[in-house]
């Protein structure tokens, strides 16, 4: 008997992911509603069976993969961002400034408001600026997008998750170096960290084209994913931060000219299934008593944060040359949120630090949005008329 249950117990993960798969499909082809929405629900409902049947679940086996699949999708962020575009029109750097900075003290000072202790209103803040690359990239790929909506999306989920892991690692460098008060000595760290964090991904950037072009063949997707790969596990290992390494290899390996053939968008088989891994892994660390938990309090942070995105980005439409409407439609884009949140949450676990017990309205938080974010993004981009779902990208 004892067998069977430890034949079970290895076998939930592999059957989670293809129950979850299917899901996905079935409810997409008959719905229309993204995939990674009910990738989210089934991860969430299969991690919180798993406890009550076997107690305390082991996720790090799956912790490198799930970056791995995050990587590829900050890669794929990062190649498809236009650095020359933000420099004709600053307006969109001046967007994201603002609609970063606004989000972080509205939602700072809805959590202090409700009661939330100090260091809860800092981290809740500084993930709320964020947008989930992975949510972003999986709708914007599966719903065949592009257009105004859909680049100002990318840019500005670039740009704010740049903000967000600097201001996220600062307060985490803060409480680390409370007992000094040294907050010259934190700031400079995290600064380290992101310029190291930067210069590996670009790195990779400059490297890898000369192999292409010296070795490689007409398909590169391998040799992305491998080199995705190995920055992600470097960042890991070196207590650096894979989402700017990953998102500057992308960056720096377009601006090398290094052409991704259409192959290659989401990284064919390789990205669909690391990005199932990806989105049932996030949704499986979340427990249902930290949603009960932080339940009010997450959706009215979830409210506070899209009403700020989607004013700033309505409100600064003109200057930066598109209509109020489209405006408020990008700003309406920039939805997802769980995955990003839930991997900050893990590094920083990994660093020796557990901010669980504060952080009840990020879980609900993250819930919520790992359902409803992708599907938001989804209307966003049909209402802009740029959702082409069965067109080749």
């Amino acid at each position: 008997m004892d067998e069977l249950i430890s034949a079970a117990a290895q076998l939930a993960w592999p059957l989670a992911l293809v129950v979850s798969w299917m899901a996905g499909e079935l409810a997409h082809r008959w719905t229309g509603v993204p995939r990674i929405s009910i990738y989210g629900l089934a991860g969430f409902l299969a991690g919180n069976l798993a406890l009550e049947v076997q107690g305390p679940i082991d996720h790090s086996p799956y912790l490198l993969l799930a970056s791995l699949g995050f990587g590829l999708m900050l890669f794929e962020l990062g190649y498809r961002i236009n650095l020359r575009w933000l420099r004709a029109n600053p307006w969109i750097l001046a967007t994201s400034l603002l609609e970063s900075g606004a989000t972080f003290l509205a939602v700072w000072l809805a959590a202090d408001w409700y009661g939330a202790p100090p260091i809860s209103c800092a981290l809740l803040a500084a993930l709320a600026m964020a947008t989930s690359p992975a949510g972003l990239i999986r709708v914007l790929n599966e719903q065949g997008a592009g257009g105004q909506v859909s680049e100002r999306a990318m840019h500005l989920t670039a740009l704010n998750c740049v903000f967000a892991v600097f201001v996220f690692n600062l307060i985490v460098g803060v409480k680390v170096f409370q007992t000094s008060g040294d907050l010259l000595h934190a700031a400079g760290a995290t600064l380290l960290v992101l310029i190291v964090s930067g210069i590996l991904g670009a790195l990779a950037g400059v490297l890898v084209p000369l192999w292409l072009r010296k070795f490689g063949g007409k398909d590169a997707t391998l040799t992305f994913a491998l080199m995705v790969l190995l920055v992600v596990a470097t960042a890991h290992v070196l207590k650096l931060s894979p989402v700017l390494a990953a998102l500057c290899f992308g960056l720096a390996a377009r601006h090398r000219r290094s052409a991704l053939g259409v192959a290659q968008r989401n990284f064919g088989a390789l990205g669909d299934l690391l990005s199932v891994l990806l989105f049932v892994y996030a949704a499986s660390t979340l427990t249902w008593a930290n949603v009960r938990e932080g339940l009010v309090l997450g959706v009215l942070l979830v409210l506070v944060r899209l009403l700020v995105k989607v004013g700033v980005c309505a409100a600064l439409a003109r200057p930066s040359g598109v209509s109020v409407r489209k405006g408020a439609l990008s700003g309406l884009a920039l939805a997802p949120l769980a995955v990003f949140t839930v991997l900050m949450i893990e590094q920083t676990r990994r660093l020796g630090l557990d901010f669980n017990y504060s952080l009840a309205p990020l879980v609900a938080m993250a819930l919520v949005m790992q359902v409803f974010g992708p599907l938001i993004t989804q209307r966003a981009l049909g209402w802009a008329n740029e959702s082409h779902q069965h067109k080749e990208i």
